[in-house]
């Protein structure tokens, strides 16, 4: 069995029924300027209970694509929004 890519950001947007928009930060090396820059990329995710509210950090886990664009599923999540 392959390993299943997990991801960890925060709730942008709830993109309808049981979708949610992530953003996933990380943090590479500049190849020029050897200087720590931030990538962001967004994910949709799906959430099966309606559960999660903008502001939330979340963890997803890889899984079969769901639709076109959405491959990824609610794990667990970190911190409620405040």
């Amino acid at each position: 069995m392959t390993h299943k890519r997990e991801i960890q950001g925060n709730v942008i947007k709830i993109a309808g029924n049981k979708t949610a928009t992530i953003s996933v930060e990380r943090r590479v090396m500049h190849p020029r300027y050897h200087k720590v820059v931030r990538k962001f990329k967004n994910y949709l995710i799906h959430d099966e209970k309606n559960e999660l509210k903008v502001g939330d950090e979340v963890v997803a886990i890889e899984c079969r694509p769901l639709s076109k664009t959405k491959s990824f599923r609610l794990k667990s999540v970190v911190k409620g929004a405040e």
